[in-house]
């Protein structure tokens, strides 16, 4: 394994950035894959962004997970994973921006995505309770660990139940548009469903491959970051390590919102934020520390209570379905943005 930490500070901000551009150029490519994938299964959109773009997505979080549990640093895990949380509600906002004609929350016609919501605000409070009350040792991993996994695999059942819901109609300024309602069902619907299946398998597995490598990469280097420019692992898993393996989400929601694709997008998202909670639990059973949410401090505890405050947010937004923007962006995308600086801000006096 390579040992990061013996080269210069620059050498480690490089190779940094070129895996992290690895993840965000690999991750542009998954969601006209995942589009195909759609059209030649007859998958949803929601199903497809939950299963198939959430799980690729989720490597490199995955990645971090692993190599840095098995190294002694579960907190750094731990941050990251909420980190990313916080980081990819944001990027919801970025979609909205990129959008500009409308805001997003309004133009969203698959009810799925106000469930696949809720079911992240309910994981991210088993996360949050563990932290404050403490955790008890079962089978290897922390009770509530064990609630988090079996908490993940009720949710993906849950919605893998939910194709053929009858959806939303599409608002324009605050009224229903029965014209915009069908032009963005002709969009969810398209694709092009005659692509070899086998070639698109095999192109999303090695762009999954791809995300992985630079996610370990991105790991390994990130700690070393941490450590020689004395942020500390905390701040820098919950901030500029989530950022990076967040990038695939990025360039993911980004494809696919501009090509109309809505509610991949956003069960991209959400989806691969369901993963991060179930991935607690792969974090208790690698470390060696005892229960990591009982180890839990003040950062990652309040770490944890802003992404359920950032999901909140956004399910309001697609509550109200309000279609009325400032600065390119819903009320919902603003409010999130300005909370997730604010909360970085209270993050870094807490690091």
């Amino acid at each position: 394994m390579p040992a990061f930490t013996d080269l210069p500070l620059t050498i480690n901000l490089l190779l940094f950035a070129v895996a992290a551009l690895v993840v965000m150029f690999a991750g542009a490519r998954l969601s006209g894959y995942a589009d195909a994938i759609s059209s030649a299964t007859g998958l949803g959109h929601a199903a497809v962004g939950l299963l198939l773009l959430a799980g690729v997505t989720s490597l490199p979080e995955i990645g971090v997970t692993v190599t840095a549990t098995l190294g002694g640093n579960a907190g750094l895990a731990l941050n990251n994973l909420f980190g990313s949380i916080a980081m990819q509600v944001a990027l919801l906002a970025v979609v909205d921006f990129a959008l500009g004609r409308r805001a997003l929350t309004a133009i969203v016609p698959d009810p799925t995505v106000m469930l696949e919501g809720s079911l992240n605000v309910l994981l991210l409070a088993i996360v949050a309770s563990g932290m404050v009350v403490g955790d008890i040792l079962f089978l290897g991993a922390g009770l509530w660990s064990w609630s988090c996994l079996f908490g993940y695999v009720a949710c993906v059942y849950i919605l893998s139940r939910e194709k053929g819901r009858k959806p939303w109609l599409a608002a324009s300024r605050g009224k229903p548009d029965r014209e915009l309602m069908e032009e963005t069902e002709r969009t969810e619907a398209g694709g092009d469903g005659k692509r070899n299946f086998r070639s698109l398998l095999l192109k999303t597995a090695s762009a999954a491959a791809a995300i992985l490598v630079a996610g370990f990469v991105v790991a390994r280097t990130g700690e070393a970051i941490a450590e020689q420019s004395g942020l500390g692992t905390s701040f820098v898993g919950f901030v500029l390590v989530a950022i990076s393996t967040s990038l695939p989400e990025a360039s993911t929601a980004l494809s696919a919102a501009r090509h109309g694709y809505f509610t991949m997008a956003i069960s991209d998202i959400l989806g691969t934020n369901l993963i991060n909670v179930g991935l607690v639990f792969l974090v208790d059973i690698l470390s060696s520390a005892g229960p990591v949410l009982g180890e839990a401090d003040t950062f990652a505890t309040f770490g944890t209570l802003l992404a359920i405050v950032l999901t909140a947010l956004f399910l309001a937004g697609l509550a109200e379905r309000r279609d009325k923007s400032v600065l390119r962006m819903g009320y919902d995308s603003i409010s999130v943005i300005l909370v997730y600086a604010v909360g970085l801000v209270i993050l870094f006096t807490l690091r």
